[in-house]
């Protein structure tokens, strides 16, 4: 069965289209069960292939070079990095009127972390801080060199326009008087002036897995960029409290300009989310809402 594109260009994706997509490009798993996982998130719809594999395929364009970029790099990344990460078995191509590249991955165990369960947590503030510490110290040789678009965080300023939109459209709901304080000041925050590291580039709660209660695994990098690392402090307002936020300040010894900066990331992506899915996603309404209000406490 072909897949038809919805009003706003994105593709119908179905369970026939996942079998057939997978059945035709990787004959080895033909017929092995197909589970949709729900829910998913904003950029995939995931099924379950059997027991030990998961199919992606990415549902809009932003995520549509995905798959290749996690099938070059976590391969290199993974030995160094203290949690586990997707294991990247196969790409598959586009076909049956679905347009983009897709993934097949290692299945990770595990359920999404919540700040409900690990908000308060300094050991999980600590293993989060050591993540990133490690991914910051992966450098192979000639990288920053190679200055590949795809591979470069952008600027925070880049979202000026729409976050100062958001916030008048949505500045009854919280403090719009706040909300703009604190994106004018991390607005006019120094610049990162030190080397360009490896960014996650989408560090919130919903991309970590844990396992009886414990931190597992790290997921979703299609973000992954090297540049100004305050994009991935958003995890300090998405998961933690004000005193598990200390302590993994402290164990990355982040500067002023740095944590201002961001605290403006996690307020931006923070408004995109809200303003994109929350009418329709009670879900995400709540952990955007709390993201939001971390962010303007700091």
């Amino acid at each position: 069965m072909a897949t038809v594109r919805t009003a706003d260009t994105r593709p119908a994706i179905d369970a026939a289209l996942a079998r057939r997509l997978v059945d035709t490009q990787f004959p080895q798993w033909a017929g092995v069960p197909l589970e949709v996982v729900d829910p998913a998130g904003s950029d995939h719809v995931i099924y379950r292939l059997g027991q030990d594999l998961s199919v992606r395929l990415p549902c809009h364009a932003g995520a549509m070079g995905q798959a290749t970029k996690e099938a070059e790099w976590l391969p290199r990344l993974a030995p160094h990095l203290p949690l586990a990460v997707p294991t990247p078995v196969q790409v598959g191509v586009p076909a049956f009127g679905y347009p983009w590249r897709w993934a097949v991955s290692r299945w990770l165990d595990g359920e999404v972390a919540t700040a409900e369960a690990l908000a308060d947590s300094s050991a999980a503030a600590v293993e989060l801080a050591g993540f990133l510490t490690a991914l910051q110290q992966f450098a192979p040789e000639g990288l920053f060199e190679e200055a590949r678009d795809d591979l470069i965080v952008q600027p925070l300023a880049e979202r000026d326009r729409a976050t100062r939109a958001a916030i008048a459209k949505i500045g009854s709901t919280f403090d719009a008087a706040a909300m703009t304080e604190l994106w004018d000041a991390a607005m006019n925050a120094p610049g990162w002036n030190r080397s360009p590291v490896w960014c996650h580039g989408d560090f919130h709660t919903g991309n970590l897995l844990t396992t009886d209660g414990r931190l597992s695994a790290v997921i979703d990098f299609g973000g992954l960029a090297i540049g100004d690392p305050a994009c991935d402090l958003t995890i300090a307002f998405t998961l933690m409290s004000a005193q598990s936020r200390a302590v993994f300040r402290a164990c990355l010894d982040v500067d002023d300009a740095t944590w201002l900066r961001g605290r403006g990331w996690a307020l931006a992506t923070g408004l995109n989310a809200y303003t994109s899915y929350a009418a329709v996603n009670p879900r995400v309404a709540a952990a955007t809402t709390r993201q939001i209000n971390e962010a303007l406490i700091g």
